[in-house]
């Protein structure tokens, strides 16, 4: 059973903890460097991005974050935890871990009263799947070796490069765990290479 780390600093924890159990994975808050050695793959979850980064900073999250995906580990990043993951991020200069090939807007469905609920197509993952966006980014633009998963109005949603699958939405925050199933495959497949 491969093991799947919950950046445990800010935001939906406990939910992605429930869907990573629900996928047959064992789930780790990680609230201290050392336990991201413990963990096959690591999601980011939804939250505050600012408030986030500081507490990456605070805590010295960034290098070891960068040292993780240097590995080849999987990381999963969901709203917040996207705009983590993104090489550029509209109306600022400098990304965050910046290590998808994409462009991201922050809130760009609204604020938290413009919350809603899209039924989703995700090919090979679910053909109805239902998103929950609260003040969600969208991914502007996607590199070449970025494979688009899913869109809502045109707007890229859902993305995966490699070892990397990022998301506007809340997978976690409804009872179909089958986005969450995706990254724990994605996870056990790459520990499966490594132990090759």
């Amino acid at each position: 059973m491969v093991k799947i780390g919950v950046l445990g600093l800010q935001g939906a924890v406990r939910e992605h903890v429930h869907s990573i159990e629900a996928s047959n994975a064992e789930a780790i808050v990680v609230k201290r460097i050392e336990q991201l050695e413990e963990v096959d793959g690591l999601i980011i979850p939804g939250g505050e991005s600012t408030t986030m980064r500081r507490l990456i900073d605070k805590y010295s999250f960034m290098e070891p974050l960068r040292d993780f995906a240097n590995s080849g580990k999987p990381m999963f990043g969901t709203c917040a935890g996207l705009i983590i993951l993104a090489k550029n991020i509209v109306g600022h200069d400098q990304p965050h871990l910046g290590l998808m090939d994409i462009t991201v807007e922050r809130n760009s469905f609204g604020r938290q009263r413009e919350s809603f609920e899209a039924e989703l197509v995700i090919p090979n993952i679910a053909n109805d799947f239902v998103g929950v966006f609260i003040r969600a980014p969208h991914i502007v633009e996607a590199g070449e070796d970025v494979e688009v998963l899913a869109k809502h109005n045109n707007r890229i949603v859902a993305a995966r490069q490699g070892q990397y699958l990022g998301c506007s939405f809340h997978p976690e925050l409804t009872d179909d765990h089958r986005f969450t199933k995706y990254f724990v495959q994605m996870v056990e497949e790459s520990k499966e290479k490594n132990l090759v």
